[in-house]
């Protein structure tokens, strides 16, 4: 079998995508942050509508749930699957024990983003448009890399098992498509008018 073909490289890829938007989500949080410390009155550039907005959840205290604004955790975080990326195209073989700890990473990150859509959504009643575009990227990140755990042997399953996490990668644009749009009810049913504000954006 090829080296090209026994290495994750799509995986790869997306690790490297992902990285990028999601480290970029987490520089212009980090920016309007800084602007809101400048100027706690100031509008920000990410406040589209009383809606659409990350100026109320960059001033919750969900926004710095661990002491700290949670930008900082994206600024850094987002370096990990990059540099993994970028190591499984260099052709780099990681072992059983550091898999492990990088998919319990990317799942910790997956519950965190998931709590904060909970409580932006039904206690702040705002969609951060920043804090979206980190959702768009971990989603898809969380649901590929628990495939690949099944895939290269941290999950200790049976070949037939092996293959069909293959063949649902596949899948994982779909799964995470459905992801969004369930994302994008829970905002109407909390009574987040995330359509009615991006609608309003046009003439």
């Amino acid at each position: 079998m090829s080296e090209q073909r026994t290495r994750p490289v799509v995986y790869a890829v997306w690790l490297i995508i992902a990285s990028v938007f999601g480290w970029w989500a987490a520089f212009q949080l980090t920016v309007e942050k800084f602007a809101l410390l400048e100027n706690p009155d100031t509008t920000l550039n990410c406040d589209v509508s009383v809606f659409v907005q990350c100026g109320t959840n960059l001033q919750s205290w969900q926004g710095s749930v661990f002491g700290f604004p949670n930008p900082i955790i994206g600024l850094t975080g987002w370096m990990a699957p990059l540099v993994v990326g970028v190591a499984i195209l260099a052709g780099a073989r990681f072992p059983r024990w550091f898999w492990a700890l990088y998919g319990l990473g990317i799942a910790c990150a997956f519950v965190f983003i998931c709590w904060l859509i909970g409580q932006s959504f039904f206690d702040l009643h705002t969609l951060c448009p920043w804090c979206a575009l980190t959702y768009v990227v971990v989603i898809p990140t969380f649901y590929s890399t628990v495939l690949q755990l099944f895939q290269n042997g941290t999950f200790r399953v049976s070949e037939s098992a092996r293959e069909r996490a293959q063949r649902l990668g596949a899948w994982v644009p779909l799964a995470s498509i459905v992801s969004f749009a369930l994302i994008i009810v829970l905002a109407q049913v909390a009574g987040v008018d995330v359509i009615g504000s991006v609608i309003g954006l046009f003439p």
